[in-house]
């Protein structure tokens, strides 16, 4: 894993693959979700298992484009999508509580986690070479 280097994509992906899939596990054993009641955080943070199977998903994703793509272009690629992505989120979150399969998101503390994940892997593909 390479953890020294999280500032690049191939750092981004990996670490944040790790973390993805943690976060979905500890969200389905009860940790910190199903349901705000399990979650050792209670209704500050909570994951349901929408969001869940989207950080697994995306987890498995990040880690098996690190491990099985070569590619420096698409690590940077993958890289900004998703940075991009978690930056909407987190921009939308302003705003709403509900996003798509129903995925709850609580405010403030996913849309910070969405929002430093976003400038995160913004700044880890704008700033890594696509070799």
């Amino acid at each position: 894993m390479d953890f020294k280097n999280i500032l690049t994509p191939r750092g981004f992906l990996s670490v944040g693959g790790v973390v993805l899939i943690l976060l979905g596990i500890l969200g389905f054993v009860g940790v910190i979700g199903p349901t705000a009641s399990q979650s050792i955080l209670g209704t500050f943070w909570w994951f349901d298992n929408a969001e869940n199977v989207a950080h697994t998903v995306l987890g498995v994703v990040a880690l098996l484009a690190v491990y099985m793509v070569k590619d420096a272009a698409i690590h940077k690629w993958l890289t900004l999508l998703v940075g991009a992505f978690a930056l909407l989120v987190g921009l939308y979150n302003l705003g709403g509580e509900t996003l798509l399969a129903g995925a709850n998101l609580e405010s403030p503390a996913d849309m910070f986690l969405h929002l430093l994940v976003g400038v995160w892997g913004l700044t880890a593909g704008l700033k890594g070479k696509a070799k």
